[in-house]
């Protein structure tokens, strides 16, 4: 027996994820520091980046996070890129790369 199509409405939110930045707690985990993170899919990494979770890059084509903090004194010059499960590990371990 054949599937049938189901009816999905238009309109509403929008999948969560797609390139919209969420809001996390950072890589220290005070609970006041708030970080906006986002998805940097595969396809979308042309170049290459040093993980301050590792310390190892993240070479072009490897889908990976970018964030940086929420608050108004922060800019393009304080994103970071991490690898997915550096920045998920974020809690257990301390950054193994400090930035100025």
């Amino acid at each position: 027996m054949p599937r049938r199509n189901q009816h999905r409405p238009s309109g509403g939110p929008a999948p969560v994820g797609l390139n919209q930045p969420r809001v996390e707690s950072g890589p220290a985990g005070y609970d006041g520091e708030r970080f906006l993170v986002r998805q940097v899919p595969g396809a979308r990494a042309t170049k290459t980046y040093r993980c301050p979770g590792c310390d190892h890059e993240i070479r072009p084509g490897v889908a990976h996070l970018v964030a940086w903090p929420a608050d108004d004194l922060g800019g393009a010059e304080d994103r970071r890129h991490w690898h997915t499960g550096c920045w998920n590990g974020r809690g257990s371990r301390g950054i193994t790369r400090r930035w100025s």
